[in-house]
């Protein structure tokens, strides 16, 4: 299980630096060309990359303490330790207007990954659970 959870994590730590590169680098430029609506659209959206990585990157180090043996899978199914963020981090519903391709491609990978890491965080309440009978 260690080797699968290092793989998410090694993709996500990926997927961080690739926005970020994109949104210190390439989003000023891109950015030029678009209107004020599709600004907007894009600075929330970022937001939402921002948030999507950040949580799983959380979610992960817990699991990666959970492995060191520094937590319990009993805690690390509390709810605090969960991951969280659904209400922002599940939003796919872009307006349409037409945003860069490679900003719109970091979107789908980071939903894609969120999504992935949320059925591996209900698979660890499960456990969490049955560690706790």
């Amino acid at each position: 299980m260690a080797i699968f959870f290092e793989g998410t994590y090694d993709e996500t730590l990926d997927l961080l630096v690739e926005a970020r590169d994109y949104l210190m680098e390439l989003e000023p430029l891109g950015r030029r060309g678009l209107g004020t609506e599709e600004r907007l659209v894009l600075n929330c959206e970022a937001f939402r990359i921002t948030s999507r990585l950040t949580q799983i990157m959380a979610w992960l180090l817990i699991q990666k303490a959970v492995h060191a043996g520094e937590l319990s899978r009993r805690d690390a199914a509390a709810e605090e330790h969960r991951l969280s963020g659904h209400s922002v981090c599940l939003a796919n519903d872009l307006p349409p207007v037409s945003l860069p391709a490679s900003f719109v491609s970091l979107l789908d990978r980071s939903y894609r990954l969120y999504t992935r890491v949320e059925r591996l965080d209900a698979l660890v309440g499960l456990e969490g659970l049955a560690e706790a009978s």
